[in-house]
């Protein structure tokens, strides 16, 4: 690292102490973009990346609620609203235990590139609670769900911050975190994206992310004149990104042979056709149970329980072509990388939010694979509710041909975009430098158009 990356990381870690994941996000965007800011000196005279790293704002609140048993029940609920200055804030709602406030400054930090990305004005927020709806009644969640949303509505808007789900935060959730605000504002606007389709919801938008990781694989199997078909395919989670990336590589022709959630995972030689993939959309969706159950159902399947001291995670040593880590930050460790590249994986497409550790993330880079990064391969979601947004403010619906089309589109563009910069600054072939200086540079000059605020 440079001295000046070594001062930045030294300020951002007395300032942020005890938040790695935000340290680890920052230091990634830091080292990439050492030679645009050695090129362009006015992005360091005007601190542009000291601001970024500084949230605008971050909001911290009390969600008191009632459960079933009359018993009062108390979470913390946040928001961080990281940068608008290319559009309002936009970024996801999670509800999970492990939410405190360093996650979601990462979470909302890699948000900032990644809708700079999108080619839509959206600016970069992320928020949440320490909830955990797993296990709540439908009532539990609503109550919740409108505390919350009661603190939070006086901070949001259509024109200031757009919030959508992420982990933990459905349809259901956005249902009853949009009910509360219309009543609490007195207004029917598309404040939230992920809406039902009869309330402004747009069509494709819970595929998006699994989509989309899935074309943005696609554009960098095409740089070799490759497709996905016939390709075997790694996918952990089992939530939404993890069903839909399974779907649309089943539409096109690839084999997908693992899927997993908290407890373990699965892995089905004989491939994850249609219909399995149907009893898993049940078996989570609806019935909210666990990945155990599809291998009593399916013969083909093993079903590997996890196993919190090993040092690796088994589902990432089998062979395999191409892999879509699905579920969460920092799922693949050095080992895990390591065991990818040694049984032939060589397409890398992250659908989860920074799901590969640093050491990983240099291995997949020095051995020349197809590494597409989260905050561009996962950009499909975000993209969507952009889209989301512009149809809500024309009142209008777009067809499912159209809203996937438009898709399809901004995750080719997104591709050129990394292409294009990783070439521009000597990096080919590095999609990690790509993304990063590609999302920095737009926000950057954003900013300087825009003078000291």
């Amino acid at each position: 690292m440079s001295e000046y990356v070594n001062f930045l990381m030294a300020d951002v870690k007395a300032k942020n102490q005890a938040q790695p994941e935000f340290h680890q996000a920052v230091q990634e965007v830091a080292e990439s973009i050492e030679l645009v800011l050695e090129k362009q000196p006015e992005y360091r005279t005007a601190k542009i990346l000291e601001r970024i790293v500084e949230p605008e704002r971050v909001i911290m609140f009390r969600v008191p609620w009632v459960d079933d048993r009359g018993e009062v029940q108390v979470n913390r609920g946040f928001r961080v609203e990281m940068n608008s200055a290319i559009g309002p804030y936009k970024g996801g709602l999670r509800f999970h235990p492990s939410v405190n406030l360093g996650i979601l400054k990462f979470l909302a930090f890699e948000q900032v590139f990644k809708n700079s990305l999108t080619t839509l004005p959206m600016g970069g927020g992320k928020g949440g609670s320490d909830f955990d709806p797993k296990g709540k009644s439908d009532n539990e969640v609503m109550r919740f769900c409108q505390s919350f949303m009661t603190e939070l509505f006086r901070h949001i808007g259509p024109n200031t911050d757009v919030p959508a789900g992420d982990i933990g935060v459905g349809g259901r959730e956005i249902g009853f975190l949009f009910g509360q605000y219309k009543r609490l504002a007195n207004e029917f606007t598309g404040v939230l994206t992920g809406k039902g389709l009869n309330w402004g919801g747009s069509l494709i938008r819970p595929e998006a992310t699994g989509y989309g990781a899935v074309y943005f694989a696609a554009e960098m199997l095409a740089t070799r004149n490759e497709t996905l078909e016939g390709k075997t395919c790694l996918v952990s989670g089992s939530g939404n990104v993890a069903q839909y990336t399974t779907e649309k590589l089943l539409e096109l022709g690839a084999k997908v042979v693992t899927l997993s959630d908290s407890s373990g995972y699965i892995y089905d030689e004989a491939g994850i056709d249609e219909d399995k993939l149907a009893f898993v959309m049940d078996l989570k969706n609806v019935r909210r149970g666990r990945m155990s159950e599809y291998a009593q159902k399916y013969s083909s399947a093993v079903y590997t329980e996890a196993d919190r001291s090993a040092d690796h995670n088994p589902l990432w040593a089998h062979k395999a072509e191409c892999a879509f880590p699905s579920a969460t930050q920092n799922e693949i460790n050095d080992k895990d990388a390591a065991n990818l590249l040694k049984n032939g994986v060589y397409v890398v497409s992250e659908g989860a939010n920074m799901p590969t550790v640093p050491e990983g993330v240099t291995a997949f880079v020095d051995a020349g694979i197809l590494y597409g990064p989260g905050k561009a391969a996962n950009a499909g979601g975000v993209a969507v509710s952009g889209l989301e947004m512009a149809q809500n403010s024309m009142r209008y619906s777009w067809t499912r041909e159209e809203v996937d089309q438009r898709l399809r589109m901004i995750m080719k563009s997104i591709h050129e975009a990394c292409v294009a910069a990783s070439e521009r600054f000597d990096r080919k072939g590095n999609y990690v430098d790509g993304a990063n200086i590609a999302g920095f540079i737009k926000v950057a000059d954003s900013m300087l158009d825009q003078g000291i605020v």
